[in-house]
C-alpha cells in the first residue's frame, strides 16, 4: 500500500501530471495544483509509492461549515485496485483539520461510474448517509461546455462514532 501524507510544495508538478493523466478528471494548471499542495496540505492528501505520487485528493473546509469538499481524487494505473480512493478519503477525515467536519461533499457528473462507486462505498463503509442534488448546471453554470455536476453530501456519523 502507497505511503499517505500531507503534500508539499514540491509535489505540485507531479500532482499536475497525476491529474492529466486520470481522465476524466478536470485539469487544472499547474499552478492551481502547486498552490492546493502548498496551501491547503491539510486537507489534501498525497499517496506515494517507491518515490512517485500515485494518489491525489485535493480538499477544503468549506467556509462558516462543517463540510469538508472533495474537490478530486485522481489514483494512478498502477495503483488501482488496491482500495486507495477510499484509503485516502479516511486519511483525510482522520486529519486534526476535519476534527469538526460532520459532512464530505463532492461533485460526480452523471456519468462518472468510478467516482460514484468510490464515494457511495466510502459512504456505507463509515456508516454514513449520501444524498445528491444537480447543483452546477451545464446551461446555467457551464454555459453548456460541460456536464451538470451534481453536489454529493455524505452526511457523517458522529466524531466518536467514526473514531471506534
Amino acid at each position: 500500500m502507497p505511503r499517505l501524507r500531507k503534500p508539499e510544495k514540491r509535489d505540485g508538478a507531479a500532482i499536475w501530471e497525476l491529474v492529466r493523466a486520470c481522465k476524466p478528471l478536470d485539469e487544472n494548471s499547474m499552478y492551481c495544483n502547486l498552490i492546493q499542495a502548498d496551501h491547503f496540505a491539510d486537507t489534501c492528501v498525497v499517496a506515494e509509492l517507491d518515490g512517485d505520487i500515485v494518489g491525489w485528493i485535493s480538499g477544503h473546509i468549506v467556509p462558516g461549515e462543517n463540510t469538508v469538499f472533495v474537490w478530486q481524487v485522481a489514483v494512478s494505473e498502477k495503483a488501482r485496485g488496491m482500495g486507495l480512493g477510499r484509503a485516502m478519503l479516511e486519511e483525510l477525515l482522520e486529519r486534526d483539520a476535519c476534527d469538526d467536519v460532520e459532512r464530505l461533499q463532492t461533485t460526480i457528473t452523471e456519468d462518472n461510474a468510478a467516482s460514484w462507486a468510490l464515494f457511495r462505498s466510502f459512504a456505507r463503509s463509515m456508516g454514513g448517509k449520501l444524498s445528491d442534488d444537480p447543483h452546477y448546471e451545464r446551461e446555467a453554470h457551464f454555459d453548456g461546455h460541460h456536464d451538470t455536476e451534481h453536489m454529493v453530501t455524505i452526511t457523517l456519523p458522529e466524531p466518536l462514532a467514526r473514531a471506534a
